[in-house]
Protein backbone atom coordinates (compact mmCIF):
# COMPACT_ATOMS: atom_id res chain seq x y z
CA UNK A 1 0.00 0.00 0.00
CA UNK A 2 1.58 3.24 -1.42
CA UNK A 3 0.99 6.73 0.79
CA UNK A 4 -0.11 9.16 -1.61
CA UNK A 5 -0.72 12.84 -0.73
CA UNK A 6 -3.58 14.15 -2.97
CA UNK A 7 -3.48 18.13 -3.13
CA UNK A 8 -5.97 19.98 -5.02
CA UNK A 9 -8.58 22.76 -3.41
CA UNK A 10 -11.47 21.50 -5.48
CA UNK A 11 -13.02 19.75 -2.78
CA UNK A 12 -15.31 17.40 -5.08
CA UNK A 13 -12.43 16.30 -7.09
CA UNK A 14 -9.83 15.89 -4.33
CA UNK A 15 -12.31 13.75 -3.01
CA UNK A 16 -13.19 11.66 -6.17
CA UNK A 17 -9.14 11.28 -6.40
CA UNK A 18 -9.09 10.15 -3.14
CA UNK A 19 -11.72 7.40 -3.32
CA UNK A 20 -10.47 6.13 -7.12
CA UNK A 21 -7.01 5.78 -5.29
CA UNK A 22 -8.35 4.35 -2.51
CA UNK A 23 -9.56 1.88 -4.28
CA UNK A 24 -6.16 0.52 -5.86
CA UNK A 25 -5.48 0.45 -2.65
CA UNK A 26 -3.30 3.26 -1.80
CA UNK A 27 -3.66 5.52 1.83
CA UNK A 28 -4.69 9.04 0.45
CA UNK A 29 -4.04 12.46 2.62
CA UNK A 30 -5.98 15.59 1.63
CA UNK A 31 -4.68 18.89 1.34
CA UNK A 32 -6.99 21.61 0.24
CA UNK A 33 -3.79 24.27 -0.06
CA UNK A 34 -0.30 24.69 -0.82
CA UNK A 35 0.82 25.84 2.51
CA UNK A 36 -1.44 22.82 4.44
CA UNK A 37 0.63 20.59 2.09
CA UNK A 38 4.07 22.33 2.59
CA UNK A 39 3.20 22.37 6.54
CA UNK A 40 2.37 18.29 6.23
CA UNK A 41 5.41 17.88 3.66
CA UNK A 42 7.65 19.13 6.87
CA UNK A 43 6.42 16.28 8.94
CA UNK A 44 5.16 13.43 6.94
CA UNK A 45 6.62 11.25 3.96
CA UNK A 46 4.82 10.35 1.29
CA UNK A 47 5.31 7.75 -1.48
CA UNK A 48 3.73 9.88 -4.23
CA UNK A 49 2.35 13.01 -4.71
CA UNK A 50 -0.66 14.69 -7.11
CA UNK A 51 -0.60 18.03 -7.06
CA UNK A 52 -2.59 20.72 -8.89
CA UNK A 53 -0.86 24.09 -9.57
CA UNK A 54 -3.23 27.22 -8.87
CA UNK A 55 -3.70 26.53 -5.01
CA UNK A 56 -4.47 28.67 -2.27
CA UNK A 57 -1.37 29.76 -0.47
CA UNK A 58 1.86 28.38 -2.26
CA UNK A 59 0.98 27.43 -5.50
CA UNK A 60 2.13 23.77 -6.91
CA UNK A 61 5.43 25.20 -8.82
CA UNK A 62 6.53 26.01 -4.98
CA UNK A 63 5.42 22.62 -3.40
CA UNK A 64 8.06 20.95 -6.41
CA UNK A 65 10.67 23.47 -5.63
CA UNK A 66 10.77 23.27 -2.34
CA UNK A 67 10.92 19.09 -2.60
CA UNK A 68 13.60 19.51 -4.93
CA UNK A 69 15.60 21.78 -3.15
CA UNK A 70 15.58 19.28 -0.14
CA UNK A 71 16.64 16.59 -2.47
CA UNK A 72 13.21 15.11 -1.79
CA UNK A 73 12.65 12.45 -5.02
CA UNK A 74 9.13 11.94 -4.29
CA UNK A 75 7.49 11.57 -7.22
CA UNK A 76 5.55 14.48 -8.29
CA UNK A 77 2.73 13.79 -10.45
CA UNK A 78 1.15 17.54 -11.56
CA UNK A 79 -2.74 17.19 -12.80
CA UNK A 80 -4.18 20.90 -13.96
CA UNK A 81 -5.87 22.66 -16.65
CA UNK A 82 -2.71 24.75 -17.31
CA UNK A 83 -1.04 22.43 -19.34
CA UNK A 84 0.61 24.49 -22.54
CA UNK A 85 3.35 22.87 -23.75
CA UNK A 86 5.43 25.41 -21.99
CA UNK A 87 3.99 25.04 -18.86
CA UNK A 88 4.65 20.98 -19.05
CA UNK A 89 8.60 22.14 -19.99
CA UNK A 90 8.53 24.40 -16.83
CA UNK A 91 7.31 21.84 -14.72
CA UNK A 92 9.72 19.21 -15.59
CA UNK A 93 12.57 21.83 -15.33
CA UNK A 94 11.46 22.51 -11.79
CA UNK A 95 11.62 18.38 -11.09
CA UNK A 96 7.72 17.15 -11.64
CA UNK A 97 7.96 13.77 -12.79
CA UNK A 98 4.86 13.40 -15.02
CA UNK A 99 1.86 15.85 -15.78
CA UNK A 100 -2.24 15.15 -16.71
CA UNK A 101 -4.23 17.81 -18.19
CA UNK A 102 -7.43 18.48 -16.83
CA UNK A 103 -10.03 17.04 -16.88
CA UNK A 104 -8.85 13.51 -17.42
CA UNK A 105 -9.84 10.26 -16.59
CA UNK A 106 -9.70 8.56 -13.69
CA UNK A 107 -8.24 5.51 -14.80
CA UNK A 108 -5.81 7.08 -16.79
CA UNK A 109 -4.96 8.61 -13.39
CA UNK A 110 -4.36 5.34 -11.48
CA UNK A 111 -2.22 4.53 -14.09
CA UNK A 112 -0.20 7.32 -14.27
CA UNK A 113 0.36 6.64 -10.39
CA UNK A 114 1.00 3.51 -10.64
CA UNK A 115 3.66 3.92 -13.18
CA UNK A 116 5.56 6.17 -11.67
CA UNK A 117 5.31 3.89 -8.01
CA UNK A 118 6.70 1.15 -10.18
CA UNK A 119 9.50 3.51 -11.28
CA UNK A 120 10.56 4.74 -7.66
CA UNK A 121 10.43 0.78 -6.13
CA UNK A 122 12.82 -0.03 -8.54
CA UNK A 123 15.41 2.77 -8.16
CA UNK A 124 14.91 2.16 -4.62
CA UNK A 125 15.26 -1.60 -5.25
CA UNK A 126 18.92 -0.71 -7.02
CA UNK A 127 20.08 1.94 -4.17
CA UNK A 128 19.38 -1.21 -1.77
CA UNK A 129 21.20 -3.96 -3.55
CA UNK A 130 24.03 -1.40 -4.59
CA UNK A 131 24.01 -0.38 -0.94
CA UNK A 132 24.42 -4.38 0.03
CA UNK A 133 26.70 -5.57 -2.49
CA UNK A 134 29.19 -2.35 -1.18
CA UNK A 135 28.94 -3.42 2.40
CA UNK A 136 29.41 -7.41 1.17
CA UNK A 137 33.12 -8.33 2.20
CA UNK A 138 33.01 -10.02 -1.06
CA UNK A 139 31.54 -7.62 -3.78
CA UNK A 140 33.23 -4.90 -5.16
CA UNK A 141 31.33 -2.05 -5.73
CA UNK A 142 30.38 -1.73 -9.65
CA UNK A 143 32.90 0.73 -11.39
CA UNK A 144 31.86 4.85 -12.17
CA UNK A 145 30.67 4.64 -15.90
CA UNK A 146 32.79 7.12 -17.72
CA UNK A 147 31.79 9.65 -21.34
CA UNK A 148 34.21 12.33 -21.96
CA UNK A 149 34.03 14.87 -19.80
CA UNK A 150 31.22 12.81 -17.15
CA UNK A 151 31.16 10.17 -14.88
CA UNK A 152 27.74 8.44 -13.58
CA UNK A 153 28.16 5.96 -10.38
CA UNK A 154 24.57 4.56 -10.21
CA UNK A 155 25.24 3.26 -6.80
CA UNK A 156 25.74 6.51 -5.21
CA UNK A 157 23.68 8.06 -7.86
CA UNK A 158 25.89 10.58 -8.79
CA UNK A 159 26.49 12.61 -11.98
CA UNK A 160 29.58 14.26 -12.70
CA UNK A 161 30.96 17.07 -15.21
CA UNK A 162 34.80 17.12 -14.43
CA UNK A 163 34.43 16.06 -11.33
CA UNK A 164 31.49 18.60 -10.26
CA UNK A 165 28.13 17.21 -9.36
CA UNK A 166 25.29 17.83 -12.03
CA UNK A 167 21.67 17.48 -10.39
CA UNK A 168 19.32 15.26 -12.20
CA UNK A 169 16.13 13.75 -11.46
CA UNK A 170 15.39 10.24 -10.96
CA UNK A 171 14.37 9.98 -15.02
CA UNK A 172 17.26 11.90 -16.13
CA UNK A 173 19.67 9.94 -14.14
CA UNK A 174 18.20 6.68 -15.78
CA UNK A 175 18.09 8.22 -19.69
CA UNK A 176 22.03 9.37 -19.08
CA UNK A 177 22.99 5.84 -16.91
CA UNK A 178 21.47 4.26 -20.45
CA UNK A 179 22.88 5.81 -22.84
CA UNK A 180 26.28 5.72 -20.70
CA UNK A 181 25.99 2.00 -20.75
CA UNK A 182 26.16 2.23 -24.68
CA UNK A 183 27.93 5.14 -24.96
CA UNK A 184 28.10 4.28 -29.16
CA UNK A 185 24.33 3.13 -29.76
CA UNK A 186 22.02 5.60 -31.27
CA UNK A 187 18.86 4.81 -29.19
CA UNK A 188 15.31 5.05 -30.63
CA UNK A 189 13.05 7.00 -28.59
CA UNK A 190 11.19 3.70 -27.63
CA UNK A 191 14.42 1.86 -26.69
CA UNK A 192 15.63 4.96 -24.87
CA UNK A 193 12.66 5.38 -22.74
CA UNK A 194 11.92 2.24 -22.04
CA UNK A 195 15.12 0.86 -20.56
CA UNK A 196 15.05 3.95 -18.54
CA UNK A 197 11.57 3.73 -17.48
CA UNK A 198 10.25 0.44 -17.90
CA UNK A 199 7.32 1.26 -19.14
CA UNK A 200 5.58 1.24 -22.64
CA UNK A 201 6.61 4.37 -24.72
CA UNK A 202 3.80 5.85 -26.01
CA UNK A 203 4.46 7.44 -29.19
CA UNK A 204 2.10 10.45 -29.08
CA UNK A 205 4.02 11.58 -25.80
CA UNK A 206 6.63 14.27 -25.55
CA UNK A 207 7.67 13.52 -22.20
CA UNK A 208 11.07 11.99 -23.43
CA UNK A 209 12.09 15.20 -25.80
CA UNK A 210 11.55 17.70 -22.87
CA UNK A 211 13.63 15.46 -20.18
CA UNK A 212 16.64 15.72 -22.53
CA UNK A 213 15.95 19.05 -23.54
CA UNK A 214 16.04 19.48 -19.83
CA UNK A 215 19.28 17.48 -19.53
CA UNK A 216 21.09 19.51 -22.02
CA UNK A 217 20.10 22.67 -20.46
CA UNK A 218 21.86 21.63 -17.33
CA UNK A 219 24.63 20.10 -19.33
CA UNK A 220 25.16 23.58 -21.43
CA UNK A 221 27.00 25.59 -18.63
CA UNK A 222 29.83 23.00 -18.98
CA UNK A 223 29.71 23.19 -22.60
CA UNK A 224 29.12 19.28 -22.88
CA UNK A 225 25.54 19.40 -24.17
CA UNK A 226 26.54 19.13 -27.61
CA UNK A 227 27.85 15.52 -26.37
CA UNK A 228 23.90 14.50 -26.12
CA UNK A 229 23.17 14.66 -30.09
CA UNK A 230 19.73 14.08 -31.78
CA UNK A 231 19.81 11.58 -34.43
CA UNK A 232 16.94 12.87 -37.07
CA UNK A 233 14.88 10.04 -37.91
CA UNK A 234 16.19 7.57 -35.19
CA UNK A 235 16.19 9.34 -31.53
CA UNK A 236 19.35 9.74 -29.86
CA UNK A 237 22.92 8.81 -29.03
CA UNK A 238 26.12 10.23 -27.31
CA UNK A 239 28.63 11.58 -29.16
CA UNK A 240 32.32 12.68 -27.83
CA UNK A 241 33.82 15.99 -28.10
CA UNK A 242 36.98 17.75 -27.58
Amino acid sequence: MASVLIIEDDADLNDVMAVRLGREGHACVQAWSGTEALLRLDRERFDLIVCDLMLPGSPGETIVETLRARADATPVLVVSARMAPMDKVTLLKLGADDYLAKPFDLDELAARVAVQLRHAARLQAASVAGSSAAASASASPAPPLAFGRWTLDADAFSFCVDGEPVSLTPMEFSLMETMMRQPSKAFTKQELFEAAAGEPYMVEDNTLNVHVSHIRAKLKPSGTDACLVTVWGVGFKLVERP
